[in-house]
């Protein structure tokens, strides 16, 4: 009995055991998919954004809930200007490099660096030969003309006598019409210096300026001899009103008119400000940089602004109603800027947009983004590829 007892004992407690083992085999055996399902939701948890084809989620406990910060795109009053550099420049058609048409020694320096200079006054003297071969000349033809026209009058009177051949008269005639031609010449070499017959036969010329200004530039000196006749001896300039010179985009060409106000600000100057308006933009484009020569007309009485001055220009637009966003939205990848939209809580897309021009901390969305529509105002580079 006793035996039988110690047999049962036995017989339940390898029941359990194999029990045990079995379903030690069964849990390891029916769980391992489970286990890897929960693998997978416990990494995906611990992830920080997870990618849903285009869409971005971020989890429950993803840190980036903390840090991206959500507004609408507004609608704002935006001012298309554009803003490029400029260069002050001379006005072409008030300045002159006075070139001497004569070679000569200078003799007189009437005007030097800096003065002032009314129009018609007498810039610099040259003892010139050129000056005194051409009143030769002119005295010449005159006394050939002269003559000339006696001996026309002395063969007219002759043939009409009868006495002398036509063909004399003829000879004489075109003895006359050559003198004349000789005669006009020499004036006109004297009418170009400045000069005329009978109003001297020195060698001395004296040069004029032809408009009023001051002399910005001098290349000659006193007592020096000056005999190249293409090179100038002085500049004179008026520099009361100055040119802005400026390179606009092709792309920008739309937004410049004649007449626009523009703000200019001059690197000399600590960011002080003038006002000046469009009067001239070009005709052709610069085949090299795709850019077009626009002048803005300044008044410069005091003579602040000088020619080769570096400054800004800003070229004031027209305002218009257009969809913006704060500039910390936008997210440069490659050469697209992008927009993270909300699709809906914590579900966000990558949109392409379109900028252009900036107001204060914002930015006008030209494509792709309408007013109302939710984008990741902050941070949003956290979740660029």
């Amino acid at each position: 009995m006793k035996n039988k007892n110690i047999h049962t004992q036995r017989h339940i407690l390898l029941l359990a055991i194999a029990g045990t083992l079995c379903a030690g085999l069964l849990y390891g055996c029916g769980s391992k998919e489970d286990k890897k399902s929960e693998a997978v939701d416990a990494e995906a948890s611990a992830a920080p954004l997870i990618r849903e084809g285009s869409a971005i989620r971020l989890p429950a406990s993803s840190p980036l809930r903390k840090s991206i910060s959500i507004a609408a795109v507004t609608e704002q009053s935006i001012e298309r200007s554009i803003t490029v550099p400029g260069t002050i420049e001379a006005d072409a058609a008030r300045m002159i490099k006075v070139v001497p048409p004569v070679a000569g020694r200078v003799v007189q320096l009437n005007k030097r660096l800096g003065d002032t200079v009314k129009a018609g006054d007498v810039l610099f003297s040259l003892d010139s030969a050129d000056l005194a071969s051409a009143y030769s000349d002119a005295g010449k033809s005159q006394a050939t003309l002269n003559l000339t026209k006696r001996n026309l009058q002395r063969q007219t009177d002759l043939v009409d006598a009868g006495i002398a051949a036509r063909k004399d008269l003829e000879q004489a005639e075109s003895d006359y019409a050559q003198a004349v031609n000789e005669a006009d010449r020499a004036k006109s070499r004297l009418s170009q210096l400045g000069a005329s017959l009978g109003s001297g036969s020195g060698r001395t010329y004296q040069l004029r300026s032809p408009l009023s200004g001051k002399v910005i530039e001098l290349t000659g000196a006193q007592g020096g001899f000056w005999n190249d006749t293409n090179a100038p001896l002085m500049t004179v300039a008026d520099l009361s009103t100055v040119w802005l010179a400026a390179s606009i985009q092709e792309k920008d060409l739309p937004l410049v008119f004649v007449g626009q106000a523009a703000k200019i600000t001059l690197n000399a100057f600590d960011g002080e400000s003038f006002d000046g308006t469009v009067r001239f933009i070009g005709d052709v484009l610069d085949p090299d940089t795709r850019t077009i020569k626009v002048r803005i007309a300044i008044d410069n009485p005091a003579g602040r602004f000088k020619p080769g001055m570096f400054a800004k220009v800003i070229f004031s637009g027209q305002a218009h109603p257009a969809p913006s966003v704060p500039a910390a939205a936008l997210v440069q990848n490659g050469f697209n800027t992008r927009v993270f939209v909300e699709k809906s809580p914590w579900v966000y897309e990558a949109r392409i947009v379109k900028t252009g021009a900036q107001a204060g901390g914002n930015v006008e969305i030209v494509s792709g983004l309408k007013a109302g529509e939710k984008i990741v105002a902050k941070d949003g580079v956290l979740l660029n590829d």
